[in-house]
């Protein structure tokens, strides 16, 4: 499947263009639709010309508002702010939404406009940002942050002169976008380094359609999904070169990987081992592997440590796992213990973000007896067709 979080970026993107752009193998997922609704609420025409095909135009003038019921839905609704602060010089947003998983500030992006010459305003509990020509800048990010290195790269792309991104994120996802946005004209450099520059051009001109990359996320939880199940399975159309901390951690778990350029193989697993895991910005480990991974340490031989560095809210979720079964003891708001092996039982919970939701289905897929999972809208927001794919692996999962 495409990436969720590389579709999202370009849906967005197709602002900064006077023409329409195509965006292929893009996952049919909830969150794509709540982009497709922003865009269409905004003044972008969406066409879905293919099954995983789809064509936007925005029609300027744009809609510069950015509507509370959608937006707040969609965490990657603040990516639209910086296309639509260069092209039209203005833009109206409330506090993001998405997953519940602790605090996310914004004034990474609030300081980043200010420093292109941007006037931030907070009007009946929305962001007014404006400015009548933004200006490059060099900007130091005080954490490294994805949406807000892609909002402020993209709102940079039209500026005169060379902007700069130092502190900058360096996921896959983040070169897959600046890589379209050079093919189409711009001149960005550094992407998926610390540091990108940003030299500023007339205008873009989609050449070709974005291919939309294989979600490295989504192979990572099939991955562990078939390690805690005991499968042997192969994983096609992945990147492993984009997972290589996580599947050492795999590996160190003893799970038995082999990996090809374009795809991985789980094969079934003998003896779990306990493990200490720590997760950070790429290329470390995914934050959003964290809450399958610790499902799967709970079928492993000892004593695990989790430490989640990125978000202090995104232990929670074990709390249900504990309900389930599962021997953890949360030390703090970013550090568990999970001791293994348990024997998880089947209960009735609620899907409280789109990863844990994730893993309250592996769990439940190990678990004795019946499970039912609520707020399945969670899981739809990132995972296609989840229940249907996992029937094809011999689950036994219905929705209801």
């Amino acid at each position: 499947m495409g990436a969720k979080n590389a579709a999202l970026k370009v849906f967005a993107a197709s602002i900064l263009f006077d023409d329409s752009i195509q965006i292929d193998n893009v996952p049919i997922i909830e969150d794509i639709a709540r982009m497709r609704e922003l865009l269409s609420r905004l003044g972008v025409r969406t066409e879905q010309t293919a099954e995983r095909s789809f064509r936007l135009k925005p029609l300027f003038p744009l809609n510069t508002d950015l509507p509370d019921e959608i937006a707040k839905k969609l965490r990657s609704s603040i990516v639209l702010t910086g296309p639509i602060l260069a092209k039209e010089g203005r833009v109206s947003f409330p506090h993001p939404g998405g997953c519940v998983i602790g605090e996310r500030p914004i004034d990474i992006f609030l300081e980043g406009f200010e420093k292109m010459g941007a006037k931030v305003k907070t009007i009946d509990r929305r962001y007014v940002i404006s400015a009548d020509r933004l200006r490059p800048a060099e900007i130091v990010f005080k954490a490294p942050s994805v949406t807000a290195t892609e909002t402020l790269m993209m709102a940079a792309v039209l500026i005169p002169g060379e902007t700069i991104l130092h502190n900058a994120a360096c996921e896959p996802e983040i070169v897959a976008l600046a890589d379209f946005l050079n093919e189409s004209g711009a001149n960005i450099k550094g992407a998926g380094s610390h540091t990108i520059a940003i030299k500023g051009v007339d205008s873009l001109k989609a050449e070709k359609p974005y291919q939309t990359p294989a979600d490295r996320i989504e192979a990572g939880s099939f991955a562990i999904l078939a390690a805690i199940c005991g499968k042997d399975i192969e994983i096609a159309g992945c990147r492993p070169e984009h997972l290589k901390v996580f599947l050492r951690v795999l590996k160190n778990i003893g799970v038995e990987i082999e990996e090809a350029k374009n795809s991985i193989r789980v094969k079934k697993s003998g003896n779990l081992r306990a493990i200490n895991i720590k997760t950070a910005e790429y290329p470390g480990v995914p934050t959003d592997l964290q809450s399958p991974l610790s499902v799967l340490l709970t079928q492993a031989n000892g004593k695990s440590l989790i430490f989640e560095t990125i978000f202090e809210g995104r232990l929670d979720y074990l709390n249900e796992l504990s309900r389930m079964g599962a021997d953890v003891t949360v030390c703090d708001p970013h550090r568990a213990i999970i001791s293994g092996p348990s024997g998880l039982r089947g209960r009735e919970m609620e899907s409280p973000d789109l990863r844990a939701g994730l893993a309250f289905i592996i769990a439940a897929l190990v678990a004795k007896g019946k499970s039912i999972i609520h707020n399945v809208y969670n899981i739809d927001r990132g995972y296609e067709r989840i229940e249907e794919r996992l029937r094809q692996l011999g689950a036994d999962i219905k929705r209801i």
